[in-house]
């Protein structure tokens, strides 16, 4: 034993400090916000790209856009302080604002910005080619007349109003134009550099993003409208609920946004924390692969609508994560249709499968993040389809192979999750409900709808000529037909819980507002001093 390892002994020495961690209460210093969630979908920071909703959140405070929206949906200023519309486009004016690096904001770097998005033509790009933006007319309808004006003319296909919201998403992020240029590597635009650095004039820069692990910002002295209060902000990778809870508790975390319901329970009222419960205006998404012969057939996907133990899933599983809601529209906002009578009805679903063939079932393999509350709910799905002589197979992944597999079609079943872009029935419902060019030749990998090959003309019609009616009487008219076809057609893409995002947040820290889209903005955080 004499030759026993020093480093052994140290390891188990921590390991024992660390166990006991929990009664010495250590506390993250008053300048640092320190946030435990996944980083699993983290894949990239280039705003041009990522569209993943925890990437959203990071880059959402190392870029600013022309305009913003806040925790109610109002569009305000950003980069732009004000703005003038006409029947044609929308006229941007900026403000004086700098880059991180001291070049100063043109109307250059937004004319970059949005022609970089379209040419690299990712999954970002997708909410502006819905509407008529592409990579061939994106340089004619964005212009800049001087080096403090931005114009951008309408496609035809979109008013101005559903512009402006497009604009404010963190997609249309306005990057470093020069800075990203130096990076320029075999006409990538300097997405090799941009996926893993910052460019903006944001409040904050990245200092450092190991995938999986940790992401730190570091505040931006010179941002336009003063230094963030916090001088760093660290996002750690705590996928473990009960790790991450403990964490929260014995204050090595101020914020925690990765909860299983159940830890979440163990915050209800308990003294030093809060918790957010922030409507995202999206869903929990069961996609099916319409390319796939037996989900190609209306009567199967209605079967497996009617397969599934929502109520039940809702109560064991979602908590405070979500609230049964069949249709792609949360249920509160106007012109919002009931759900259908899609329940667990067993009978009803042999009933179906048999008039569509397949009375004796058949196999599907089911994708899944494995991360709260999807793997859950996956395993829920199996147990209920298995009743109705599906044979479902459950495959997790990380992020980046489910995510790569939902927009190559390489998938049955694949459990993705949804935001909504802007409070009304469009902004919920359009990556739904359009699908202009289901061809594989498309490639359409930004389409929501393309990713599960579900062809569907009319719908898609009937949405772009809601996005186009001025009168608000009509238009909700016509929202009502919209979500009335979607349900007729026996959806690929079933939304199954209206998803919100529940936040525990110490009650040290102060002016923690979650946004619906995840484009929480943190210059304005403050803590108070550990007791």
């Amino acid at each position: 034993m004499k030759h026993f390892s020093r480093r052994l002994f140290v390891g188990v020495a921590l390991s024992v400090l660390t166990l006991g961690a929990p009664t010495l209460h250590a506390a993250t210093p008053d300048n640092q916000l320190v946030i435990a969630t996944s980083l699993a979908q983290v894949l990239s920071l280039d705003p041009h790209q990522a569209t993943e909703g925890k990437a959203i959140e990071i880059m959402s405070n190392l870029y600013d856009r022309l305009v913003a929206t806040d925790a109610t949906g109002k569009v305000l200023p950003q980069l732009a302080e004000t703005w003038d519309i006409d029947d044609k486009g929308i006229t941007f004016h900026l403000r004086e604002a700098e880059f991180a690096s001291g070049n100063k904001v043109t109307s250059a770097d937004v004319v970059y910005s949005l022609t970089r998005l379209m040419k690299l033509d990712q999954a970002a790009a997708g909410n502006l080619k819905r509407v008529g933006y592409s990579a061939d007319n994106i340089e004619k309808l964005v212009t800049a007349p001087d080096e403090k004006t931005v114009r951008i003319d309408l496609s035809g296909e979109v008013t101005s109003e559903l512009l402006l919201y497009r604009l404010a998403m963190c997609i249309a992020s306005v990057v470093d134009s020069e800075e990203v240029k130096k990076h320029v590597v075999d006409n990538d635009y300097g997405n090799a550099w941009l996926r893993t650095t910052s460019a903006g004039s944001g409040p904050f820069t990245l200092n450092r993003w190991t995938p999986n692990e940790m992401v730190i910002l570091d505040a931006n002295d010179n941002y336009v409208t003063g230094e963030p209060k916090m001088r760093r902000v660290i996002v750690r990778h705590v996928p473990e609920s009960q790790v991450e809870r403990l964490m929260l508790e014995r204050g090595d975390v101020d914020i925690a946004s990765a909860l299983t319901a159940s830890d979440l329970a163990t915050f209800n009222d308990k003294k030093g924390f809060g918790i957010q419960r922030i409507p995202t205006g999206g869903f929990y998404v069961l996609a099916m692969n319409a390319g796939k012969k037996e989900l190609s057939d209306p009567k199967v996907r209605e079967a497996i609508a009617y397969g599934i133990d929502y109520k039940g899933m809702e109560k064991a599983i979602m908590g405070p994560y979500g609230r049964v809601r069949t249709v792609p529209v949360p249920e509160n906002y106007e012109y919002a249709i009931p759900s259908p009578d899609w329940q667990l009805n067993v009978e009803k679903a042999k009933a179906l499968l048999a008039e569509a063939g397949y009375k004796d079932g058949f196999t599907l393999t089911l994708k899944t993040i494995a991360q709260t509350p999807r793997i859950d709910v996956a395993t829920a799905i199996q147990a209920s389809l298995a009743q109705i002589g599906i044979k479902v197979e459950i495959r997790q992944g990380n992020g980046s192979e489910i995510i790569a597999a939902h927009r190559a079609r390489d998938f049955d079943l694949l459990m993705p999750q949804t935001g909504a872009y802007m409070p009304n029935v469009l902004g919920a419902m359009e990556q739904f409900s359009s699908n202009p060019d289901n061809s594989l030749e498309a490639n359409n990998a930004g389409n929501f709808v393309w990713r599960s090959a579900w062809d569907i003309p009319e719908l898609t019609a009937l949405t772009a000529k809601a996005a186009m009616e001025p009168d608000a009487k009509k238009r909700g008219a016509l929202y009502i037909q919209m979500q009335e076809m979607f349900v007729a057609q026996k959806p690929a893409v079933l939304p199954l819980f209206e998803r919100f995002e529940p936040i525990v947040v110490s009650n040290r820290v102060k002016d923690y507002v979650g946004h619906p889209s995840q484009a929480t903005r943190l210059e304005g955080v403050t803590k108070t001093a550990a007791e």
